[in-house]
């Protein structure tokens, strides 16, 4: 029998799926490169390896978390992994604390780490979690990284969702106690510098900006209420190069970039505004239900030259002097800026 939790897991695939654009709306048309006429340079002298911290990528971009819980997610989780193991990418978990809840649903997770035995992945629980909670949450994924996704305003319009929100101690306890790293992630709302500073006081190192411009979790949960009535908070959150100018007034932080990062321009646009890393989880899903596994690893693969390509366009060998290059700003933009100072 279908549970609750279960249902749900596989109503946000599917609703996921119905609001999904291919064009982002996270800001990055905002910003443009200033052209490198003389690149004096070949696309194999490009390395787009990073490091977030302590995890180091060969590629700068991973599948972002998205699935688990079900029958349905499992098998979506399972061609997912191979996918990121086929790639050399790594991948997050959707968050488990179904799992944690109903034991028998552990191996719609497990089954990532079962088809990529070797690769990095990232387990992922709820900011209400106990440290033994995301302990067995890291557990189940033998996890090489714990994302701690922040969702309220997704809480609050979720019809069977929290309305009560003391996330502060459970994250705090977390991050003394897990040995690996620990990334506190929004879920498309997107994170201002107050929000991140105070994330830094907290000793917190790792963050997932998670802005405003790809899956809308408001839309999403305002679709399964019985009314729609809350269709006001659509436009909720900062976008994610907003939150990545946002986080750039916080130094000494790792930063990811997810929400609406659609193609390789965003991709690197993303890591020139300073992000050490990239989750991608919408167009990666929507192509794998659409097309299936081989051409969602051709779409992968050709955004990995798009990304070298990009770069050697810019004369940049490597992420460090892609970010000394110069852009300019649309007016909307700048006026952002300015009156956040």
């Amino acid at each position: 029998m279908t549970s609750q939790q279960s249902h749900r897991k596989d109503e946000h695939v599917s609703i996921a799926k119905k609001f999904h654009h291919s064009n982002s709306l996270a800001g990055f048309d905002q910003v443009h490169f200033i052209p490198v006429t003389f690149p004096e340079m070949a696309i194999d002298d490009v390395d787009i390896s990073t490091t977030v911290g302590d995890l180091s990528l060969s590629i700068p971009f991973y599948i972002e978390a998205m699935t688990g819980g079900s029958e349905y997610t499992k098998k979506l989780n399972s061609k997912l992994a191979s996918i990121s193991k086929k790639c050399g990418i790594a991948m997050a978990s959707g968050s488990e604390s179904v799992a944690l809840r109903e034991p028998q649903l552990t191996e719609t997770f497990s089954i990532i780490r079962k088809q990529n035995p070797q690769g990095l992945i990232f387990a992922n629980i709820g900011a209400n979690a106990s440290v033994n909670q995301a302990q067995r949450a890291i557990n189940i994924l033998h996890a090489d990284a714990l994302e701690i996704h922040v969702n309220s305003v997704q809480e609050l319009i979720m019809p069977e969702g929290s309305r009560s929100f003391n996330w502060f101690t459970h994250l705090s306890d977390i991050k003394k106690q897990i040995s690996i790293p620990v990334i506190i992630k929004e879920v498309g709302f997107g994170m201002s510098s107050t929000t991140i500073h105070s994330l830094y006081n907290l000793g917190i190192r790792y963050i997932n900006v998670g802005g405003r411009g790809g899956t809308n979790f408001a839309q999403i949960e305002n679709f399964r209420r019985h009314k729609k009535e809350m269709d006001y908070f659509n436009d909720w959150g900062l976008t994610t190069v907003e939150s990545l100018f946002e986080a750039q007034k916080v130094p000494k932080m790792n930063i990811i970039a997810t929400g609406g990062i659609t193609n390789p321009m965003e991709i690197v646009k993303s890591l020139y505004l300073g992000a050490d890393a990239v989750g991608i989880a919408s167009q990666i899903l929507v192509k794998l239900i659409n097309d299936g596994e081989d051409a969602t690893i051709e779409m992968i693969n050709d955004w990995i030259i798009g990304i070298k390509t990009i770069l050697t366009a810019l004369g940049a060998h490597n992420i460090n002097e892609l970010r000394k290059r110069e852009s300019v700003h649309s007016l909307e933009l700048q006026n952002y800026l300015k009156q956040r100072k």
